[in-house]
């Protein structure tokens, strides 16, 4: 009886330890040096084995290791290699009777992948020395299924203490028995999630220099603007992969063409594709953006130095921050950290766009350049999608020439350089009414640009040609030509603090003849400035103490008769002599009735009567009559009176050291104004 209880003492211990080990696995701490010698011998990588390693029972027969390093042995710094938290292997039983193991699944945990970015293509990453197993041989394991949770992929230089990362890889690949491949899964680059799904047929045996069919589907929101989708043939060559065939969807639009990706150091990359539409994303300007400052948020375009490519690229219909261009050809190099993007005869709303951008990020501060050309361009859809800047149309001309350096919008503004050439013919500018600007001045100060919907200022011409230097745009031929308006002007924009400062001097065309009459249009009597921010400048004539007093200021302008007709009501008189003139030769006899009917049929109404009694009773109070005569003679003009003459209006008393009241608003006066403006 004593030895059955030792007998059964011992078979329930034998059973303990068997279910602890089915549970808990057998200590495999002897396969370690087996399986590191395997794999050095079948790939050329060292393989190191930190961690514990055991074999599983239950619930199938499993073999895992921990803290793995696999590491190429010419690797000095660390920089190209593949750490693993564990990888466990299921493999069947009677696979390994047969000699040919069956891994049903590979599970690779907390993977992290070290990729080392080279400014230079010189030397290796990946050795070429490797031997390979011999084709069809029967050692070689299958594999069913291939799990990677939460994997890293680290790309890094240390000289340059770059690091970006690829985090949250989850991903399952799943084997047939016909070797269709088929992989699925999720990343995230930064904040930005990526999903893929790739399926490809593996040759037997998979030899170099033999065709792989691939599908891709590829949905990256923070790096595409649609999901990708595509389809091609991968040939390998060492280092190199050829895809032949390429084609497939961007969004909605379908491309096609060729790349290849030679991986021997420095990635170089090589594409062709011809897109039906290429959406290169990027946003509007906000509609407040005039008044924000620029932000100062820094980016980040080192990731240049490490790639080198060549890249054709051609689309019936190129689509840049909203702007449309049709047809599209882009030419982009990019090496030692230099992108540059050319680009000819874009099709641009109606006109053509040349020019090259060019991106180098070789230095510690990143440099920018932009030439371009624009001819007969339509101004208002491509302003106002490229910066939503709705103001202006015409026909656009301009001519860039700028570079900067900065690492955020707020330096690449101010550190501005260049020349800059614009002009805009027969168009208008919306949402403004130069002319009623240039009145509203004769009785105050402006703040902001008066904008109104329903305003409209017709353009024969506006251009400015800039020179700019630190991020100061300074020009001295400011030019607006309208049909009843002019001005010329010099002037600053500061670009970097959206700032400017203009001076101007605007002149009204009082006929619809507008520019072409023989007669000098009729000017405000001083120049006008324009400053403050460019959103919200003020506007105001350019008088001494005109900002420190405006009421004194206008009072004065008001009795010198600086305003709106010129000094004396002057020009007013002049203007009335041409139009008097006009109807002159076409009136009856004594030419009054002809000449006033006439001139009321062209200004409309009753505006010659309007007209003649406003010079009577408001410019004569400065002591003169019509044209700067004495109140009490006549004007001799090729017709009658404009309208019957009234009373002279005594002169004012001499001017006392105070300052004069600003007169009241003249009902009639607006009513000139009305008219001849159509506001």
């Amino acid at each position: 009886m004593k030895v059955l209880k030792i007998a059964g003492a011992a078979i329930a211990a034998v059973i303990a330890v068997a279910a602890l080990l089915l549970i808990i696995g057998i200590p495999s701490g002897f396969l370690t040096s087996e399986i590191q010698m395997r794999v050095e011998r079948e790939t050329g990588y060292r393989l190191t084995i930190a961690g514990s390693s055991k074999i599983g029972i239950w619930p199938s027969l499993n073999v895992t290791l921990n803290d793995v390093t696999l590491q190429d042995p010419r690797d000095r710094d660390g920089s190209n290699r593949l750490t693993v938290g564990s990888v466990q292997a299921d493999v069947t039983l009677s696979s390994l009777w047969s000699g040919r193991p069956q891994v049903t699944e590979l599970v690779i945990s907390r993977p992290v992948l070290q990729v080392p970015l080279l400014r230079e293509r010189s030397g290796q990453l990946i050795s070429s020395a490797r031997p390979a197993a011999p084709p069809g041989g029967t050692d070689k394991a299958a594999i069913d299924r291939v799990t990677v949770t939460d994997g890293t992929v680290v790309f890094s230089n240390l000289r340059d203490r770059v690091e970006n990362r690829v985090d949250g890889i989850n991903a399952e690949a799943k084997i047939d028995a016909d070797r269709k491949v088929r992989i699925t899964g999720s990343a995230k680059a930064g904040d930005r999630p990526l999903r893929f799904d790739i399926s490809a047929t593996a040759p037997a045996p998979l030899l170099e220099r033999r065709n792989i069919p691939i599908e891709i589907s590829l949905d990256a929101p923070g790096v595409l603007q649609t999901p990708l989708s595509a389809k091609a043939e991968i040939r390998l060559n060492g280092s190199a992969m050829m895809i032949n065939g390429l084609s497939g969807t961007l969004g909605d639009g379908a491309f096609n063409g060729w790349a290849s990706v030679d991986l021997a150091s420095k990635p170089l990359v090589k594409l062709d594709l011809d897109f039906q539409r290429l959406d290169l994303g990027g946003s509007k300007a906000s509609v407040n953006s005039g008044t924000q400052p620029w932000g100062n948020a820094t980016f980040d375009i080192s990731g240049l130095n490490y790639v080198d490519a060549q890249v054709r690229a051609s689309a019936a219909q190129l689509s840049i921050g909203g702007a449309q261009f049709a047809p599209a050809a882009i030419d982009a190099t990019l090496g030692s950290g230099v992108l540059k993007v050319r680009f000819a005869n874009l099709g641009a709303y109606g006109g053509q766009a040349s020019g090259e951008v060019t991106a180098d990020a070789s230095a510690a501060e990143p440099s920018f350049a932009l030439h371009s050309d624009l001819a007969g361009v339509r101004a208002l859809p491509l302003l106002t999608s490229l910066a939503n800047f709705d103001k202006l149309d015409g026909k656009m001309q301009a001519k860039v020439t700028v570079r900067s350096s900065g690492a955020s919008p707020r330096a690449i503004m101010s550190n501005l350089n260049g020349t800059a050439f614009t002009v805009f013919q027969d168009g208008a500018i919306l949402g403004l009414n130069v002319a009623k600007m240039i009145r509203s001045l004769t009785s105050g100060t402006l703040s902001g640009w008066q904008e109104k919907p329903d305003q409209v200022t017709d353009l024969s011409q506006l251009s400015a040609s800039f020179r700019i230097a630190k991020g100061q745009a300074a020009t001295t031929d400011l030019t607006l030509v309208g049909p009843l308006v002019k001005m010329t002007g010099i002037g600053t924009i500061d670009l970097g603090t959206k700032q400017m400062a203009f001076r101007v001097e605007p002149k009204l065309v009082m006929t619809t003849e507008g520019q072409g009459r023989a007669a000098d249009p009729i000017g405000l009597g001083i120049p006008v400035m324009i400053d403050g921010p460019w959103a919200e400048p003020r506007i105001y004539p350019d008088m001494a103490g005109i900002l420190d007093n405006p009421d004194a200021a206008y009072a004065r302008l008001k009795e010198m008769g600086q305003g709106l007709f010129g000094k004396d009501g002057g020009g007013l008189g002049g203007l009335l002599d041409g139009l008097g003139a006009g109807q002159a030769g076409s009136g009856t006899a004594g030419g009054g009735s002809a000449a006033g009917s006439g001139l009321n049929d062209v200004l409309g109404g009753r505006l010659g009567e309007t007209l003649g009694s406003l010079i009577q009773q408001g410019l004569g109070q400065s002591g003169l009559g019509l044209g700067g005569q004495p109140p009490g003679q006549q004007r001799p003009s090729q017709g009658r009176s404009l309208a019957a003459p009234t009373p002279p209006v005594p002169a004012p008393a001499p001017q006392s050291e105070t300052i004069p009241q600003e007169a009241p608003d003249n009902p009639a006066m607006n009513d000139v104004l009305r008219q001849l403006f159509n506001r």
